[in-house]
C-alpha cells in the first residue's frame, strides 16, 4: 500500500513543481536608480531582488507616505502656480545632464521658455528644473563611493542650472532647502512655512497634522 501511494505522490509533487511559475530574472542594469558621476546608484533593496528575496517592483514603487507628500506639492503647483508658465513633473522625472549623469527628480517645476514643446519627447530632459524636490533617498548608499550623495546630487543640480533644490527627510522630519545664489543651504525642522516659488509656500508638518496623518521619526 504504502508503495503504491508513493508511487502516486512522486509524480504530482513533479507536476506541483513544474506548474509553480518561476520568477523572471532580473538584470542588475534594471535596477539602476541614477547616474552619478559615471556610478550607477541602484535602488534600495537591489540585493533582496537579485537574490530572490523581493520583486523589482516592491523596491521601485512610492510608499504611501512619499506619495502623499508628492501630491502636496503638485496640488501647490497646481492651484498656485501659473500653468501657462511652467510645466510640472513628478513621477522620478529624469534629467540627462551628460554622459556621466542621470539624476531623478521626485517632483520638479520647469519654465516653458527652457523646456520648450520642441524638447519633449519619449528621452530624458536634458535642460535644467527650475525648482527640483527630492523626497527621501531611494538609492543604496552602501558602498562608501556614494559618500555624501545628497549634497553631490544637489551641487550637480543647482551647477546645472536649477534655481532651488529641496530636500524632504521623513525620517528626522527636516527639510532642506538649497539655493544657486545663496551663501549657505538650510536644514531645518519641517513645521514651518517654506517658499516652494513664486510666493507659494509649503509646510510639511502642518500639512499632515491637517490631514490626520502621524510620522514617527527615526
Amino acid at each position: 500500500m504504502n508503495s503504491a501511494m508513493e508511487t502516486i505522490e512522486k509524480p504530482n509533487r513533479r507536476k506541483a513543481a513544474q506548474a509553480r511559475p518561476k520568477q523572471p530574472a532580473v538584470s542588475l542594469e534594471s535596477l539602476v536608480y541614477e547616474v552619478l558621476d559615471g556610478e550607477p546608484l541602484y535602488y534600495r533593496g537591489y540585493k533582496d531582488v537579485l537574490a530572490g528575496k523581493k520583486t523589482a517592483e516592491e523596491i521601485m514603487g512610492s510608499s504611501t507616505l512619499l506619495w502623499v507628500l508628492a501630491s502636496y506639492f503638485m496640488h501647490i503647483m497646481f492651484s498656485g502656480l501659473d500653468r501657462k508658465k511652467y510645466w510640472f513633473a513628478s513621477n522620478e522625472a529624469c534629467v540627462h545632464i551628460n554622459h556621466r549623469n542621470n539624476l531623478a527628480h521626485d517632483v520638479a517645476i520647469y519654465e516653458k521658455t527652457v523646456l520648450t514643446p520642441d524638447k519633449i519627447n519619449t528621452k530624458y530632459t536634458d535642460v535644467p528644473a527650475k525648482v527640483a524636490v527630492g523626497i527621501d533617498v531611494k538609492a543604496d548608499l552602501s558602498n562608501p563611493i556614494y559618500y555624501n550623495y545628497v549634497n553631490r546630487k544637489t551641487r550637480k543640480l543647482l551647477d546645472f542650472g536649477s534655481e532651488k533644490v529641496i530636500w524632504v527627510f521623513t525620517s528626522t522630519q527636516q527639510v532642506m532647502v538649497a539655493e544657486r545664489n545663496a551663501d549657505a543651504w538650510l536644514t531645518m525642522d519641517w513645521n514651518r512655512d517654506l517658499e516652494l516659488t513664486d510666493g507659494q509656500f509649503f509646510n510639511i508638518g502642518q500639512y499632515l497634522a491637517d490631514e490626520g496623518i502621524t510620522v514617527e521619526p527615526s
